[in-house]
């Protein structure tokens, strides 16, 4: 069996991939693979990215860590359509990210990363916006 690099550079078996540790390289390998007649520069102008991003994305010579979630959403809708089996959970793991879903962890972080570098002044400012916007939702 052949060896892939990991996304974290480690080495493991293809079998290891299947569930859970699959990257996103080998993620769009397989996907491709139930999409006949289906290429990478198909799904980059569907998805709405551009062909040379998705490739080194496959080639695996750029990082995903930092994909937006959207194209990441973009990606699965483009593979529903081709009447492929694929779900977010699978691509944001893929990722590394955690998934999107009822949880408000992501949106809780990207809050407290955009209040951490704001002055302080803004800071306090947004604190008393929150608390109206806290009252407001009392009343409605």
């Amino acid at each position: 069996m052949t060896k892939r690099p990991h996304s974290s550079g480690e080495l493991s078996s293809s079998a290891d991939f299947v569930h859970g540790g699959e990257d996103l390289a080998a993620l769009l390998e397989r996907l491709l693979a139930h999409a006949p007649g289906r290429t990478q520069k198909d799904l980059a102008e569907q998805a709405g990215i551009s062909y040379p991003t998705l490739n080194a994305w496959v080639n695996r010579t750029r990082g995903t860590s930092r994909i937006d979630r959207e194209k990441l959403q973009a990606m699965v809708e483009v593979f529903r359509r081709w009447g492929v089996k694929t779900t977010p959970r699978e691509f944001f793991a893929s990722v590394g990210r955690s998934v999107p879903g009822p949880s408000c962890d992501e949106r809780e972080a990207q809050l407290l990363r955009l209040y951490r570098q704001l002055p302080e002044s803004r800071q306090r400012d947004l604190v008393k916006n929150a608390e109206a916007m806290l009252q407001l939702s009392r009343v409605l």
